[in-house]
């Protein structure tokens, strides 16, 4: 069987992973890029976008492990895009350009259908109302027998700890309070009983843990 993981995924020191007010302009809204200048900076998130550069070390040998051997990625509305409620602007396709960096089925969690969206690079983001559990089986089947990632945000990931559907999880807490925002952890007490938890603190101040699921 595949596995269920998460990747990359970042948390603040108030147990914040996203902050208030997002936009177009402003995916994590008042926490801007705060929560995630750790990747940003690695070589793994520069040859993700054609570029050349970026730093090495512990950052960027937990960010390498993202893409390896992913097939599919569910995530939720709010990643994919900034508007609630009925579509009303087909003509987004959300904040990664022509060519999204994800290059699998993409499922994206959301109350209001619409039409499959096919990009460049092998990215087709399919538009589902599902449960965890149904979502999965669908990006099961469309990862042909390679893992899924959960790709966030936090409401997405929280429904998936919640269902019991992780098997492997990445979260990079920052050394940043954001004060307000969304919370990741919220609901789900003793959590941490059901995996291995391990950790490690790079010199940028990012302490990355890592839970495997307990046999």
């Amino acid at each position: 069987m595949s596995l269920v993981r998460v990747h990359n995924f970042a948390v603040s020191l108030d147990g914040f992973s996203t902050g208030e007010e997002q936009s177009h302009e402003s995916p994590f809204g008042h926490a801007g890029h705060r929560l995630l200048d750790w990747f940003m900076a690695t070589r793994s998130f520069h040859e993700m976008h054609g570029k050349s550069g970026g730093s090495t070390g512990v950052d960027d040998a937990l960010a390498l492990t993202w893409g390896h051997h992913i097939g599919a990625e569910i995530m939720g509305r709010n990643k994919f895009g900034p508007q609630r409620g009925p579509w009303e602007d087909h003509e987004w396709t959300g904040w990664w350009g022509p060519n999204p960096v994800f290059h699998t089925p993409v499922f994206v969690l959301t109350h209001h259908p619409r039409p499959s969206v096919e990009m460049e690079g092998g990215t087709t983001f399919h538009f589902i109302d599902a449960t965890p559990q149904e979502a999965l089986r669908q990006a099961r089947e469309a990862a042909g027998g390679r893992d899924v990632r959960i790709g966030g945000g936090q409401t997405t990931v929280r429904a998936f700890l919640a269902a019991d559907l992780v098997d492997h999880m990445h979260i990079a807490v920052v050394p940043i309070v954001l004060g307000r925002g969304e919370r990741l952890w919220d609901g789900l007490e003793g959590i941490e009983e059901r995996f291995q938890v391990e950790s490690v603190t790079s010199p940028s101040g990012v302490t990355h843990m890592t839970f495997t699921r307990r046999p």
